[in-house]
């Protein structure tokens, strides 16, 4: 190899020492051609000839082949492609047999030459190496050699926060169902952060007390919102303690109708949970004077407490919970004794913060109490008005339902002392009359919820001079005057007409007329907008209830009917749709007709309701009819038959099919 290789001589075509190819055997050939190649590692002296290694391969293995060298080569149509002798380079002076890459012309005798030329360079037979895949690249190829991806587990490589908010769209019931799949969703699904807001109202019935206590207790830190109303899984006093271990940050807590509550348990939450802003312990059994003050104690920040029907306090306790929450807004004590006590009454009158107080069914109520409620004890009068000189009340809504000891003299103090009054509650105040209504009425510019029902003494001239006169009728929405037996259409007439934001009247057990409900849907139409889209669906704007009012008959609820499914069409305009119609509620052998007629329109089906109307109109004028003496009477009787079976068919949404086998039906039809 030391030697320098010349290149050869011009080939003489006529030389006598060049033996023609033909002649030789192929085995022969074939055998110099194996023995002229020569395996040649890489070498550095590649570098200067200025030309890259080798990347092909003669035997077409994945392993790569440097440069070979040739010995008694065979002619140029059987070398393989990239194999050149050293003599061919322009330097002439490599000391490497051969470069790959070079390809020459065919050209007859050459090879005879050329293995003259290098017949000193050593042969040895070629290996050919092989080179293994890694093992994650060879685990994917099938049988075929193709590759094969792995399965991607989207769910496992997904960050965690993700997973979490990914789950925070599920309600509580469907994560507590989708918990069964595996363990890794076992506990994500309980994972603390999806457990802020735990409200087991839709399905406090259903849920197991154990799978209540281990979602309390695995989410007892993140638990802001607690709703646990009717729970009574809570029987034992151990999983109570869950409670009371796990929950330390409530804000808002809901614990009604838990009776199985301890005293003890209660009053440590109450300890541990001093962020406590709403509170509601209604029908809490556990609940006490002595809960009361810890509750002043220990929750400064609360906002809202709900005490009613927990028959074992008094007022006592309401007046340490006032005193000592100054930032109280809302109090309900429904059904609590004491609060004939002047000094519980002077104590929510020095405060003045609470905007909602409910007191529903506070039997000892009296007069003087609530004077002091209102106004203190004491106050001082102004001679021009005759009106005490205090600071006006922060009272939105009062509820003095049921407090039967108040009489005209207590209520009519609240005149001109909360002009910020919205809601007013005086239902089952059978001792109050007009004189009683009238200052609150000029002088609450904002109320928008009045109840007045079972004031039997009240009369149509409360209605129609001063409530249907009020600076609140325009925003009124809310009028209830049930069983108020003295009032008729003279008093709701002027009602109807003037206050035309009204959204629900309860009118059962007085003696009101058609004349009020043709009224009604006239102030409907007239604030209610139409629409000339025919997909629109229309929305129940005004509510109407109307039981047992014996003035009212079917022409007038069939005026409401008619009006719910009109529809307006001139030549000019295209045709227009309601867009707010009345829910009626009515003498019980009418409602199913109503109600049919109802959802008709509001689905859109304007042609079945008008159709369903005209046909319980016939049935009820058949029957009129049929109740009529003289002659003709059993003809009459027969039509009020047959009217009866169509409007029945109709109702029952077969109508068409069943009128082939009905007398006269394309008549009615």
């Amino acid at each position: 190899m030391s030697d320098t290789i010349t290149p050869p001589d011009p080939i003489d075509e006529e030389s006598p020492a060049v033996t023609p190819l033909e002649g030789r055997p192929k085995e022969k050939r074939r055998q110099r051609f194996l023995q002229g190649i020569q395996r040649m590692s890489s070498s550095p002296s590649l570098q200067h000839i200025g030309r890259a290694r080798s990347s092909s391969s003669p035997y077409g293995t994945r392993g790569s082949l440097s440069c070979v060298s040739l010995a008694a080569t065979p002619s140029f149509g059987q070398y393989p492609s990239g194999s050149v002798t050293p003599g061919y380079f322009s330097n002439g002076q490599s000391s490497v047999p051969a470069t790959p890459g070079a390809e020459f012309p065919s050209f007859e005798g050459i090879e005879t030459r050329i293995a003259r030329r290098v017949a000193n360079v050593s042969t040895t037979q070629l290996n050919p190496t092989t080179v293994s895949l890694p093992a994650e690249v060879a685990a994917t190829r099938s049988r075929s050699g193709t590759a094969r991806k792995l399965p991607f587990d989207f769910w496992a490589r997904m960050p965690d926060e993700i997973r979490v908010h990914i789950l925070s769209y599920l309600r509580p019931k469907e994560l507590i169902r989708i918990s069964r799949l595996s363990k890794d969703f076992h506990k994500f699904c309980f994972d603390g952060q999806l457990w802020t807001h735990f409200d087991a109202t839709e399905f406090y019935m259903e849920i197991p007390a154990e799978a209540l206590a281990k979602i309390i207790l695995s989410a007892g830190p993140f638990v802001k919102d607690l709703n646990i109303r009717g729970c009574l899984q809570i029987e034992h006093f151990k999983r109570a303690e869950v409670i009371v271990t796990s929950c330390m940050n409530l804000i808002n807590a809901t614990l009604e109708g838990c009776r199985n509550f301890q005293r003890h348990t209660l009053h440590n939450l109450i300890r541990s949970n001093e962020k406590l802003a709403n509170l509601n312990l209604t029908s809490m059994t556990a609940v006490t004077n002595s809960t009361c003050k810890i509750i002043s104690q220990h929750c400064p920040q609360l906002e809202t407490l709900n005490v009613s029907w927990c028959k074992h306090m008094d007022a006592r306790g309401v007046k340490m919970v006032v005193l000592g929450c100054p930032r109280l807004r809302e109090l309900r004590a429904g059904e609590i004794k004491g609060f004939n006590n002047i000094a519980v009454a002077e104590a929510i009158f020095a405060t003045n913060n609470l905007e909602r107080l409910v007191l529903s069914g506070c039997t000892d109520l009296d007069d003087e109490a609530f004077k002091a409620m209102i106004h203190g004890s004491r106050p001082e009068i102004d001679i021009l008005t005759d009106r005490p000189i205090v600071p006006p009340r922060k009272l939105r809504h009062l509820d003095l339902s049921r407090c039967t000891q108040l009489t005209n003299q207590a209520v009519a103090v609240l005149g001109h002392l909360v002009p910020e009054l919205r809601g007013l509650q005086l239902s089952g105040c059978t001792a109050l009359t007009d004189a009683a209504l009238q200052p609150i009425l000029s002088s609450t510019p904002r109320l928008t919820h009045l109840e007045l029902e079972e004031l039997s003494e009240l009369t149509n001239d409360i209605l129609s001079e001063h409530l249907a006169k009020a600076p609140c009728a325009p925003i009124l929405e809310h009028l209830s005057v049930s069983y108020c037996e003295n009032l008729s259409d003279v008093g709701m007439l002027p009602v109807m007409k003037n206050c035309v934001s009204l959204k629900s009247v309860d009118m059962d057990n007085t003696r009101i007329g058609d004349l009020v409900l043709t009224e009604a849907a006239a102030m409907v139409r007239s604030r209610s907008a139409r629409t000339s889209r025919r997909s629109s669906r229309p929305r129940i704007g005004l509510k109407l209830i109307v039981y047992d009012c014996q003035m009212v008959t079917w022409t007038g609820i069939r005026e409401i009917l008619s009006w719910n499914a009109e529809i307006r069409q001139s030549c000019e305009s295209p045709a227009t749709y309601p867009t707010e119609i009345i829910g009626l509620k009515c003498f019980y052998g009418w409602q199913q007709t109503v109600e049919h007629h109802t959802q008709r329109v509001l689905k859109g089906d304007f042609a079945a309701a008008v159709r369903l109307e005209r046909k319980w109109a016939d049935y009820m004028q058949a029957v009129e009819e049929a109740g009529a003496a003289g002659a003709g009477s059993r003809r009459r009787r027969r039509r009020a038959r047959e009217a009866q079976m169509l409007h029945a068919d109709e109702e029952g949404g077969a109508g068409r099919r069943r009128a082939r086998t009905v007398a006269a039906a394309c008549v009615v039809m």
